[in-house]
């Protein structure tokens, strides 16, 4: 009988299941919005089960479900949809909601709130739009992309960026935006030296934003205001990157996503010297038995007692004789006993290949694999991304690999526990030396060089020889480099490289209480090591030295908060969070120099220095900050249409004096939403936003008191001396007050749309050194020396001017502009400086003037407007050197994206603008003078060249007028280096040039394959993709340079200093999921 009922059961069981499978079947239809044009990448669900998937390009889905099921459409901007599974073919239209319109997004302590809602302004960029995009560096991705963040890099290997949101704020404390990576702050200095600052030398080792892995990013939400970062406190003054990281994703399994891309570069020729090839080595006249020569001539080269013609050795200038191929010269190759031409004279014609052939084609390859998966009690995701990049530069390359795990787990109903966590690895080896200095190459090449020096020649004899053969000799008897080195010894010897890990996380706990209450508790922190080491072989221009630098930073924060969001009625809503945070950052560095030099070639440890290292040799950094904060923040909504939000933090902190190191950071913004108080067909969109808030920038560390600098022992005696900037026990942090205004709208179902914002900052009690008389011990004294102002206006528009089933064209375009006056300065101050460069310029800033002044010499104008000419036919000049020639600030900077989708194609376009602003370049002052460039071979209106003596027809005619108002018609001589453009007889003003750029940024073209063709491959999805990045200067001001090119990031800006070229980029990437 049991066997029976169980062979009943088991037939009745087989008969259950077979009606179960014979109702479920397939479920298609097409998911289109309010006008009937299909949508991509809508999720179709089946309500309560796992079951989903996405409509395709042409908004088309396939879905297996029983006739009793429910079907659950979602996306972005519309209203979710339930529809029953009653039909086998289900056709949707999804209608747009003014409520989710904007989506939501992360904001200040990772608060997710609707766009909507929020009184401040904010611009979110996805995150394939940064992942596509082929850079090292996140942020230089989102250059063009945001209405008021300017990013600058400045074109080398693994350099630093300028990420700085609204304009300079603080004139010698940060103004890089504070970055966070879900809830994380991350450091973001870049540690580089003084003399990398001020454009003395060194190397831009980059920062932060460097190590932070594009393929990780799932979007970044930009935060400018005071209002929308004042739960930061005293770090919240330059605004927010605020970065959320992918997750795992809801699949049948776990989720797999490969991608490979390609990227070879090249520099850009507009932004490179155009050499003259009509004359060779030296100054002028000044060579020879009689000092009236172009050519040495009163010695014997080889040896058969008779003198002959040779380059004067010790010149790195091209203002010599001209080229004759009839003329024999003994040049560099005709007196290294070690080179095949040794002893051989040589004619006197141009190199075949000048500097610009020094360059080589930059590749950069970047593999990565995630997996992933979500369910409704679990997610995680696993990541892992290698990153090869060889720059323009030979033996330049950088590697790093990144690992990242994100997670999640309910561990019951109320309690989720969350991680987040990345390691990351970095090695640099021959990054790119910068500034006035040997290890720069593009300070030879851009102002002092020998035309007549072939660049692959050198390369030769290095290779062939493995020594410093240079063309910069002392003498011919005398081999050893005056002044410029092979530039493949510096490139192969005397390079640097470095090494750096980085760990970046956080783990937390979420306590649901209620429905309308929860607890969070986090643990968050961003970690580094690394070490630096720079070289100079013996046998350099330069004294030989090995430099190696040991650095430990960190950042640790522990927070608490309990956040509350709780429906009083259904039209009254009530939200806030009230929090604790500690933040704890710690530095420790040691750097150690070789002392007098090196004793063997080629062996860079300290135990090589020819002298025992005392304590100058070494340099200490070691501190601990903490500063604890607690924070609060309220806000109300009325009907989906009237939000009122309020925070107050205080942070105290312990790197201001105790009696003075609290500080409240208030903030109140409001939102009115006008769409729907304005019931039109044609408005989707509508809201007006205002806020006010304060926030600070706080002090580095052990500025408050003042400690001695200890020198090295003498005779067994110690020595101590007062450091060369005195500190202040009564020390502020710099605060901003900001007022904020904007109105955004969308109308036609969102076909066109504008978000316009205006602002007026006031940032008071900034820090500055204050000079001081030496009789005081120091040079300068810290101080809260000054307040600035700055007022800006924002706009974005979007447009999609054409949408039909197959085709579409949008529009994005971003505008900003921003102008910082210094209101107040110390009293008895006149100028603040904030650096004084090469060529006799200063940077800095005066009362009532904007900040970013560049000062120098200028030329003296007549009362018509017209420069004055001195009777020797060259400018007149002003005595003084502090005349106000230029300033680093655009007017105003700009952006247009245009993306034209066609079926499964799309194709994008970002135009990166920027008008006005001025950059002084020494690679002219000097280099105009040693007659480099193209045009100082030129001719002059008679035809003849213009370095003909004046009695042969040569020399130009300056525009201007003479002292008494008439039009100048005295020529002046250009036949050596002393003449009417460069250093020597130009005035600094001549030498500064407007900024102002139109860029081609970036092209993509990317084609997703169909569903049904990927599908017989077990694929989910697949995507070919081809970018180019930096393609075309369409317009610029600056001769042979990028406008952009600099010294790297920091507030010193508008100065080139053998600049760097810019590199353009395209390649090639595959993505595919299964």
């Amino acid at each position: 009988m049991k066997l029976k009922l169980n062979g009943f059961l088991v037939l009745l069981l087989a008969l259950v299941t077979q009606i179960t499978f014979a109702q479920e079947r397939a479920v298609s239809g097409t998911v289109s919005d309010n006008t009937g044009l299909p949508l991509p990448g809508v999720s179709v669900l089946v309500k309560g089960t796992k079951t989903g998937t996405q409509t395709d390009f042409d908004g088309k889905y396939s879905i297996k479900a029983t006739p009793s099921q429910t079907l659950v459409f979602s996306y972005i901007g519309m209203k979710t949809q339930e529809v029953k599974a009653a039909n086998a073919s289900i056709n949707v239209k999804l209608s747009s909601s003014a409520i989710e319109l904007e989506g939501a997004v992360v904001t200040a302590m990772g608060i997710k709130k609707s766009k909507k809602a929020l009184g401040y302004a904010s611009q979110e960029v996805k995150g394939n739009e940064i992942a596509d995009t082929p850079v090292s560096n996140f942020a230089d991705a989102l250059s063009g992309e945001v209405a008021g963040l300017d990013i600058q890099s400045f074109g080398t290997l693994g350099g630093s960026a300028n990420i700085i949101v609204r304009g300079f704020k603080s004139l010698y404390g940060s103004n890089q935006a504070l970055i966070v990576i879900d809830g994380t702050p991350v450091l973001n200095e870049t540690n580089n030296s003084s003399d990398v600052t001020t454009g003395r030398g060194g190397y831009d080792y980059g920062n932060a934003a460097s190590d932070i892995n594009p393929d990780d990013i799932e979007s970044i939400n930009v935060l400018k205001g005071a209002a929308a970062t004042a739960l930061y406190g005293s770090r919240a003054s330059n605004g927010a990157l605020v970065i959320t990281t992918k997750k795992g994703k809801n699949a049948k399994g776990i989720g797999v996503t490969v991608n490979s891309s390609i990227t070879i570069g090249s520099v850009d020729k507009n932004t490179l010297p155009v050499y003259q090839d009509k004359y060779g080595a030296g100054y002028g006249k000044y060579y020879g038995a009689n000092e009236d020569e172009f050519f040495n001539n009163q010695f014997d080269i080889n040896g058969d007692g008779v003198n002959d013609l040779s380059v004067p050795f010790t010149e790195d200038a091209s203002y010599g004789a001209p080229f004759d191929p009839n003329v024999k010269v003994y040049q560099w190759n005709s007196i290294f006993p070690q080179l095949p031409g040794y002893g051989k004279a040589t004619p006197w014609v141009a190199a075949k290949n000048n500097p610009n052939t020094f360059f080589v084609d930059a590749l950069t390859t970047t593999n990565s694999v995630s997996f992933g998966k979500s369910t409704e009690t679990t997610t995680f995701r696993l990541g892992f991304t290698n990153k090869m990049q060889e720059g323009v530069n030979p033996n330049g390359l950088l590697k790093r690999n990144t690992i990242s795990f994100s997670g999640s787990q309910k561990l019951s109903e109320n309690l989720t526990v969350t991680g987040d966590f990345s390691f990351t690895n970095n090695n640099g080896r021959g990054r790119n030396g910068t500034g006035y200095s040997s290890g720069n190459p593009m300070q030879a090449f851009r102002q002092w060089w020998q035309t007549n020096v072939d660049v692959q020649e050198q390369k030769a004899a290095f290779f062939n020889t493995g020594e410093n053969i240079t063309w910069n000799t002392n003498s011919y008897t005398d081999l050893s480099p005056i002044y410029t080195d092979n530039v493949y010894w510096n490139t192969y010897k005397n390079f640097q490289s470095d090494s750096r890990d980085r760990y970046t996380g956080n783990f937390g706990a979420t306590q649901k209480v209620n429905d309308w209450f929860n607890i969070v508790g986090k643990f968050a922190f961003d970690s580094y090591s690394e070490i630096r080491e720079e070289r100079i072989d013996v046998g350099s221009a330069d004294v030989s030295d090995y430099t190696v630098t040991n650095r430990k930073a960190s950042e640790i924060n522990y927070d608490i908060m309990g956040n509350f969001n709780h429906d009083i009625t259904s039209d009254l809503n009530i939200n806030g969070l009230i929090g604790y945070n500690v933040r704890v950052n710690k530095n420790n560095s040691l750097a150690a120099s070789a002392n007098g030099g090196l004793v063997t070639p080629g062996l860079f440890t300290l135990s090589n220095s020819v002298n025992p290292l005392t304590s100058l040799d070494y340099n200490k950094v070691d501190y601990t900050k903490r500063v604890e904060g607690v924070f609060a923040k309220a806000g109300l909504g009325y009907k989906g249409t009237y939000y009122l939000d309020a925070s107050i933090r205080r942070d105290k902190s312990s790197a201001l004096p105790v009696a003075n190191n609290t500080y409240y950071y208030p903030s109140v913004a409001t939102t009115l939403i006008l769409s729907n108080l304005i019931k039109k067909d044609w408005l989707s969109f509508g809201k007006f936003r205002a806020n006010y808030a304060e926030v600070g920038n706080d002090t580095s560390p052990y500025q408050v008191f003042n400690t001695y600098n200890v020198g090295a022992a003498f005779n067994g005696s110690a020595s101590a001396s007062n450091p060369s900037a005195f500190n202040n026990p009564n020390l502020k942090s710099e605060t901003s007050k900001e007022f904020e205004v904007g109105l955004e709208a969308q109308f036609f179902n969102s076909r066109l749309g504008f978000d316009f914002s205006y602002y007026k900052r006031k940032t008071v009690d900034l820090i500055t050194p204050i000079t001081v008389s030496n009789a005081t011990g120091a040079s300068n004294l810290w101080l809260n020396g000054g307040d600035m102002e700055n007022t800006g206006y924002e706009a974005v528009v979007n447009a999609t001017p054409i949408k039909t089933s197959n085709f579409s064209w949008d529009v994005k375009v971003n505008w900003s502009t921003n102008e910082g006056i210094i209101t107040r300065l110390a009293e008895g101050i006149e100028f603040m400086q904030l650096a004084s460069v090469g060529g006799g310029i200063t940077l800095g800033g005066a009362l009532n003037e904007p900040f970013g002044t560049i000062r120098g010499k200028d030329l003296v104008y007549h009362a018509n407007g017209q420069p004055i000419v001195n009777t020797n036919g060259y400018y007149k000049l002003t005595t003084a050197t502090t005349e106000k020639i230029g300033n680093i600030t655009p007017d105003w900077t700009g952006g247009v994206k245009n993306t034209f989708k066609y079926k499964n194609f799309s194709l994008s376009a970002l135009v990166d603008i920027q008008k006005g602003g001025d950059v002084f370049s020494l690679d002219t002052w000097y280099g105009y003078s040693t007659g480099l460039y193209d045009f100082t071979a030129g001719t002059n209106e008679l035809g003849n060249p213009v370095r003909n003596s004046k009695a042969n027809g040569g020399g130009i005619i300056l525009p201007g007028v003479q002292a008494d108002g008439t039009q100048n018609t005295v020529r002046a001589a250009a036949d050596d280096y002393a003449n009417p453009w460069g250093y020597k007889r130009a005035a600094q003003s001549q030498h500064v040039y407007d900024a102002s750029f139109v860029k081609l940024r970036e092209v993509s073209l990317s084609y997703v394959f169909p569903k049904d063709l990927i599908n017989k491959f077990s694929l989910e999805n697949l995507s070919f993709s081809v970018i180019g990045r930096n393609l075309w200067i369409i317009h610029k001001n600056t001769p042979y340079s990028d406008p952009e090119a600099g010294l790297g990031s920091g507030n010193i800006q508008g100065y080139q200093s053998g600049a760097y070229p810019a590199v353009k980029e395209i390649g090639a990437s595959l993505k595919f999921e299964f």
